[in-house]
């Protein structure tokens, strides 16, 4: 059962997970696909608009969780985790684009960080002869010199640049604008386009008293020089880490790794306020790193030229009424910590240097940028990324390489570009609370991490992947949004089945009198779908028709292939243990089997029409109890019970042999042995062949 992309409610209205990613990634369907045991499709999906799943699936902010429609109901799936999964494990390649290498003209990119690497990627697919040029000895900007590698190893960025290269991107390193490198040089070298994506490589400080001299770091230099250099601390000092960012955080949980006797951290921010993602400062806080909040430095102070402590002076307020950064303190609450070393993290900036006679800064060195065409002050030259936008995250950065790729093809083919006339899809409402409230509670799966004592002591990656199993589940939490029933107006009778079974109240009268099927709050439970008299719903999802189309073809190779044993369909469950590789592609002699989106859709004429050509019998495996808590759907296996009963009393009238459809269950732990728990149910099919052989 391989899952396609499920047809939105209309052409601009998306998933909110979708909508909110800064990517659009296709999360629903890759979770689809996790969910029904199809890596490769979910890896293949993935790719279709992200270059860097590698590092996406381990360090991506997850903005998809936050706008995720099962916050209202309990917790997101982990999104970010099943990424990983399918990139740990599947092995496809993004496909040739098929545009002739070099087509557009060349296109030099200056910087090889996310947003650099993404515009290159994009920009090689549609044809131009891309060459992205950095001043260090590896491609990664940010994530790979500041991201510390018990969060992303070397070797995750090393699979996502090697993919970028095969799309024909060509990579220099060592070459500095400003310095061995110039936007005068590229011209003549016969570039079409240049884009600048420099990022924003400084570290700020703080203008107090004592801030200068012995025992003073910055956030960036000190993180590269842990992760390039291997630095490490002597005597067990204790670290002050000023500012409540993710870059922070960073600094902190590398301190701790780097022999800081104890780490404190120092910022103006309540524990609310803190710009830190919350795992991370609750990942610090393992880690023993201690906090304290609403406090601004006032002065290093030192002994002898020695640090030995911060004087800090209480916040009372961090943002001013119109919501912009503007502390105000309390001249009469001050205080003290000691420590020997102090860490500035409190924010970056760009660096103009490299940028100085090459295009216009206006008056505080800061590039002369349209965002609207993404240009600098010199035709033919564009920017992107943080050094334009700001601080942010990995995959913001990427959306502003990918509309500068946008505005750069629109140049090269002479055509305007206006960002801010790109279409921005809708998001879908939220949960209807009252049908919020009838959808089953699953817990989330945690990730996997090493355990707090252990991982201080290294940098080895902190956490671990899901095993298929635990993906399985956790993609199958996902509520798969606009995928669900549609009502087909010229069938409906308005008979009222739907309204009457459907769990989740769903289906509605109108004021006219007739039914409509509210497609947005649907949960695909498939409940009304095979009991309406009139056959007048369809999913959007095309999972139940390509199930049913794949029964005749299964029963007639079965029947070919049929040996001394009687001949057995297998229509199990598409999801829980059915999902796992050992079963998916399970067929003997004797067995063939199909996959369904839940054994609740499935529906009696499916059923008559594999015994009609004349197999022995049917065995429909279900999930058992245990993981039916997983499930969305409501009472499946009593739904395909009263199924079977059915068609059984219907062939035992026809004289045709009772008992011919049989159901069981099967739990993770029995995947193992799916074949020998088939081979002993098929055994009640060998005393009474079916009389249509």
């Amino acid at each position: 059962m391989t899952p396609h992309h499920i047809q939105d409610l209309t052409d601009n209205v998306i998933p909110p997970c979708q909508a909110a990613c800064p990517l659009h990634q296709d999360v629903r369907d890759y979770l689809l696909a996790i969910a029904t045991g199809d890596f490769d499709r979910a890896l293949a999906i993935i790719k279709e608009t992200n270059p860097l799943p590698s590092i996406c699936g381990t360090i991506c902010a997850h903005h998809c969780e936050d706008e995720c429609r099962r916050n209202d109901v309990d917790r997101p799936p982990s999104i970010r985790a099943l990424k990983r999964f399918a990139v740990e494990n599947s092995a496809v390649k993004a496909p040739p684009s098929g545009a002739a290498p070099g087509s557009k003209g060349k296109v030099a990119v200056i910087g090889g960080g996310p947003s650099g690497l993404t515009a290159a990627y994009d920009l090689a697919r549609q044809g131009c002869a891309v060459t992205v040029y950095d001043r260090e000895p590896s491609m990664g900007g940010a994530v790979r010199h500041y991201i510390p590698l018990y969060r992303l190893p070397d070797g995750v960025i090393d699979q996502d640049i090697e993919e970028i290269a095969a799309q024909g991107v060509e990579f220099k390193t060592g070459f500095e604008l400003g310095g061995n490198l110039s936007l005068d040089d590229l011209e003549k070298e016969g570039y079409k386009a240049i884009l600048i994506a420099l990022g924003l490589p400084v570290s700020r400080g703080l203008d107090i008293p004592g801030a200068e001299g012995e025992g003073i770091y910055y956030a960036l230099d000190f993180l590269k020089n842990v992760k390039r250099h291997d630095f490490r601390f002597e005597g067990n000092p204790t670290v002050i880490v000023v500012g409540g960012g993710n870059v922070a955080m960073d600094v902190a949980r590398s301190a701790v790794r780097c022999g800081a006797g104890a780490v404190k951290v120092v910022c103006l921010e309540s524990s609310d306020e803190m710009p830190a993602f919350p795992w991370e400062i609750e990942e610090a806080k393992e880690e023993n790193v201690e906090f304290n909040n609403c406090w601004g430095p006032r002065a290093v102070i030192r002994e002898n030229g020695k640090i030995t402590g911060l004087e800090m002076i209480q916040c009372c307020c961090v943002f001013d009424k119109e919501g912009r950064f503007n502390p105000t303190y309390n001249e009469e609450c001050k205080n003290f910590i000691t420590g020997d070393v102090i860490i500035f993290a409190i924010g970056q900036g760009g660096d103009p240097k490299p940028l100085q006679g090459q295009v216009d800064l206006d008056e505080r060195g800061r590039l002369v940028f349209d965002r609207k065409t993404m240009s600098t002050s010199r035709p033919g030259v564009f920017a992107c990324g943080e050094m334009v936008t700001g601080p942010g995250t990995a995959v913001q950065s990427m959306k502003s390489g990918r509309v500068a790729a946008q505005a750069i093809l629109a140049y090269l083919e002479g055509k305007d570009f206006n960002s801010e006339a790109l279409e921005e899809p809708a998001a879908l409402e939220k949960l209807d609370p009252a049908v919020a409230e009838k959808v089953t509670r699953v817990t989330r799966n945690p990730l996997p991490m090493i355990p707090p004592a252990e991982r201080v002591k290294h940098f080895q990656q902190a956490e671990h992947g899901f095993d298929a199993a635990t993906a399985i589940n956790e993609a199958r939490r996902c509520l798969t949004c606009i995928a669900g029933a549609e009502r087909i107006d010229e069938l409906c009778a308005n008979c009222l089945t739907c309204v009457r079974v459907c769990p989740y109240d769903v289906p509605v009268i109108n004021e006219e009198g007739t039914v409509s099927i509210r497609s947005e709050q649907c949960q695909a439970c498939g409940l009304c779908l095979s009991i309406c008299p009139a056959y007048a719903i369809k999913f959007r999802a095309p999972l139940v028709e390509e199930a049913a189309a794949a029964i005749e073809p299964a029963v007639k190779g079965l029947m070919q292939r049929s040996g001394s044993g009687p001949a057995v369909l297998l229509i199990t469950c598409g999801y829980g243990p059915f999902a796992l590789p050992e079963i998916k592609g399970f067929a003997t002699d004797n067995m063939a089997l199909v996959r369904y989106p839940c054994v609740a859709k499935i529906d009696t004429v499916h059923l008559l029409k594999a015994l009609e050509a004349g197999i022995d019998g049917i065995i429909v495996a279900g999930c058992k109890e245990e993981e039916q808590s997983a499930c969305p759907h409501k009472d499946a296996a009593g739904w395909i019970q009263k199924r079977i009963a059915h068609v059984n009393s219907l062939l035992e009238e026809l004289g045709l042999g009772a008992g011919r459809v049989a159901y069981l269950e099967l739990a993770f732990s029995e995947a193992g042995d799916f074949g020998r728990i088939m081979e002993e149910a098929a055994e009640q099919f060998k005393e009474s062949p079916s009389p249509l052989r």
